[in-house]
């Protein structure tokens, strides 16, 4: 048995508990309250216990992609050279970046990624260091069959990385670069589904009639003159299954149907701001009833897997766009990726949230000498004050994975820094996965 304390335990489906403490047993949490009631075991001043964070959608095999394509005119010329630059590496140096990138999650204090995967690569990493992940392989083109064996291939490669902790989903990457078939056969998989939805304008304009920057680019299929919402709801392929990232670019017809049949979204102010797609619904999103979580994606369109600045930026992008300060509080932002998240990816019944007999996935976060003490709001101090350099523990299944000071990892950074370097400098080949 374990016993941890601090200054406050944000359950997130609780009130905050100042001077809490969290009992581990087993794996699970067996019990949450006051230190005083509890014990204080492990103590840790000017700091809060909360749910390890879920990065609802990721590609943890981008990890050393940061800064690739910065400043492109549209998402479609920012698409084209990520595609291009990943074919220039193999199965090892994908490898050597997602298990940078899984690092980099705990060390943030993520404890689950709900991770689209190109190669497969974010299974071994996961399994390696200790990240509870759904890893979606990613399928792409408009042939069902060829699809299929893209699969296959990618599942005999994470086959024995797979566990309780690590699952295995299928994701058909986008309207634009997989058929309606390929959609079809992936869902009659019967696995977790996660696709790309709606994340820029100029995507759905090529959906529509083709035109436009996307114009060109070889690899995508055939415009399908609707959205991509659309064309899976008339193909009824929408469901509690399905998890879509991004839905930037959606009207009030397609976040019904959205809702009307359950599928879970993925915010990603971060990565749609950077690559200038603009700013997802958020509040019509949690008003029609989604189940609504928080993800980065991947370094390739945003700076890093730290979910404390995509915290403010998803408090920051909502108080914009509404233009009110109360769109998106803290406390609420904190929930949409605990349990936000959790309830994305339909593992909210073991995960998300600080509550007896879940799994003892949590994050200690410090705020000594920040501008956040002496406490007044622990949900704001946590949210505008926290950064992975404040992160001192990371525990998954009760286990700890990651602790400030003792956690280097230098010979991941090792690895990945080569594989970047193989990324900028090596002509494009295609090199089988």
């Amino acid at each position: 048995m374990t016993v941890l304390s601090a200054d406050w335990v944000l359950p997130v489906d609780a009130p905050p508990i100042r001077g809490g403490a969290v009992v581990v047993e087993d794996g699970k949490i067996a019990a949450v309250g006051s230190a005083e009631e509890l014990g204080d075991g492990e103590r840790f001043v000017e700091a809060a216990i909360v749910p390890g964070f879920v990065n609802a959608h990721s590609h943890l095999e981008y990890a050393v992609y940061a800064g690739f394509g910065d400043g492109l005119s549209d998402f479609a010329a920012w698409i084209a050279l990520h595609t291009e630059r990943k074919r220039r590496i193999g199965w090892e140096e994908m490898v050597a970046s997602a298990r940078l990138g899984a690092a980099e999650c705990l060390r943030s204090g993520v404890t689950t990624v709900g991770d689209c995967s190109f190669s497969g690569a974010a299974g071994v990493a996961a399994a390696e260091l200790g990240l509870r992940a759904m890893v979606y392989l990613e399928v792409f083109g408009a042939d069902p069959e060829g699809a299929l064996e893209q699969f296959e291939t990618l599942r005999a490669r994470v086959e024995s990385s797979l566990s309780e902790r690590v699952l295995l989903g299928v994701s058909p990457h986008a309207p634009y670069s997989a058929s309606r078939e390929v959609y079809r056969v992936c869902t009659e998989l019967c696995l977790p589904v996660a696709t790309h939805l709606s994340e820029s304008a100029s995507e759905v304009r090529y959906l529509h009639d083709g035109g436009g920057p996307w114009k060109g680019i070889p690899w995508l299929v055939d415009p399908v003159r609707t959205t991509g919402t659309r064309l899976l709801a008339e193909a009824r392929l929408l469901g509690s299954h399905l998890l879509a990232a991004h839905c930037v670019t959606l009207d009030a017809e397609e976040i019904e149907l959205l809702a009307e049949h359950d599928v879970a979204v993925v915010h990603c102010p971060r990565s749609n701001g950077f690559v200038g797609s603009g700013i997802a619904p958020l509040r019509e999103l949690r008003e029609a009833g989604i189940r609504v979580g928080l993800g980065t994606d991947s370094p390739a369109s945003t700076p890093s897997f730290d979910l404390f600045d995509e915290l403010r930026t998803a408090v920051f992008a909502a108080r914009a766009r509404e233009q009110r300060a109360d769109a998106l509080s803290a406390a609420e932002a904190l929930e949409l990726v605990t349990l936000g998240s959790a309830r994305a990816l339909r593992l909210d019944a073991a995960i998300g949230s600080l509550s007896p007999g879940k799994r003892a996935d949590l994050a200690v976060v410090s705020l000594a000498d920040s501008a956040y003490l002496p406490w007044e709001d622990p949900a704001a101090a946590v949210v505008f004050g926290g950064s992975p350099e404040r992160v001192l523990l990371t525990m998954v299944d009760g286990e700890t994975r990651y602790r400030k000071g003792e956690t280097a990892w230098h010979e991941l950074t090792v690895a990945a820094s080569s594989a970047r370097d193989r990324l900028l400098r090596t002509p494009a080949t295609r090199v089988p996965m």
